[in-house]
């Protein structure tokens, strides 16, 4: 009984300084922030929670509709344990920037312990449901090798509006088809700030205390320092990563696959656009689809680059896609660190 008093006692209090943290956030932002809701309100706009979009690394995301009719999804940030800094992160972030190729936060509510997110609605879900469309009842030829690079285009875009846009530098550290949404016309808008980190424009290195993202897609720099320092090419690895499986179809880490038989996905890759093998295997496309695949493939392979140096900035990566494939220098071998060639 004492130590279930002590515990409820501690909590208590652990719960009301992440309140006063984030209230002192919320009075240091200004005035420009989204609209603040009431939890009461929250539960009207979502009609209790009665229809549940799905599950992220933070909480559930319900649908919902604003007063005026708008429709949104609302995440509700819930079991965490980082201290009300996901949902600083959100808020800091992009709760001030509007770009076209990042999803606009629309409001939110702090009220004890609980907090929500309301941004605006996506329809067409996440660019993970139309990558790995064999886990979805969801045709793969959505994305042939066109729209794949207009898809590539427009993440690119948004990345680097926060690497270079804004007054201040926005790393998003958890950059991967997840957290790539889809509107009506299948734009894609850059979602889940929760990991973020602002620094200034003209910091090169910034520091973190551990590894943040999702396995996969975590930059090498981000285990270890012996690799380079952390910073926003970062991003750019995380990208190539999620350029490379959609252009393939497959996961750059599946636990499906037999440990015996696996072969890593940038290295398979690597091999097809060295031999001139086909890339897109799941659908039927033209010589022209294939070369702009190839293109796809060229860019991403320098986006993962070992040594962060290597890496094309966001704006490289752009005019490398929107130029020709005949432009692009191959690679050095991915994960095979390389300081004598540079990004091109």
């Amino acid at each position: 009984m004492v130590a279930t008093a002590l515990y409820l006692s501690l909590k208590t209090r652990y719960n009301e300084e992440i309140h006063l943290k984030v209230e002192m956030f919320l009075k240091t932002y200004g005035t420009s922030k989204p609209t603040r809701y009431t939890f009461s309100e929250i539960k009207k706009i979502t009609r209790r929670f009665k229809d549940k979009l799905g599950q992220g690394g933070f909480g559930s995301v319900y649908k919902g509709e604003l007063p005026n009719g708008v429709p949104v999804a609302i995440k509700m940030l819930e079991n965490s344990n980082g201290e009300g800094q996901e949902f600083i992160n959100e808020v800091a972030t992009i709760g001030r920037i509007h770009h076209t190729n990042i999803v606009r936060l629309l409001g939110f509510c702090s009220e004890g312990t609980r907090r929500a997110i309301i941004y605006e609605f996506m329809p067409k879900d996440s660019l993970e449901k139309y990558i790995f469309s064999g886990n979805y009842i969801v045709p793969r030829e959505l994305l042939a090798p066109e729209k794949m690079l207009d898809i590539a285009l427009g993440i690119a875009r948004g990345i680097e509006y926060l690497h270079q846009g804004c007054n201040q530098r926005i790393l998003h550290l958890d950059i991967k088809p997840h957290n790539i949404l889809l509107d009506y016309s299948f734009n894609p808008k850059i979602s889940d700030f929760g990991l973020a980190k602002l620094c200034a424009r003209d910091q090169s290195i910034i520091t973190l205390t551990a590894a943040r993202g999702t396995m996969g897609y975590i930059a090498p720099e981000l285990y270890s320092r012996n690799f380079g320092g952390i910073s926003y090419k970062s991003d750019v690895y995380s990208f190539g990563m999620l350029v490379l499986e959609m252009v393939s179809g497959r996961r750059n880490s599946d636990p499906s696959i037999g440990i015996q038989n696996q072969v890593y996905l940038p290295e398979w890759i690597y091999e097809k656009v060295m031999t001139g093998e086909e890339l897109v295997l799941t659908l039927e496309v033209t010589p022209e689809e294939q070369e702009k695949a190839r293109q796809l493939a060229i860019v991403a392979l320098w986006c993962i680059q070992w040594n962060p140096r290597n890496r094309p900035s966001m704006t490289k990566v752009i005019n490398m896609l929107l130029g020709s494939l005949q432009d692009l220098q191959m690679p050095p071998k991915p994960f095979v660190p390389s300081d004598n060639r540079r990004a091109p």
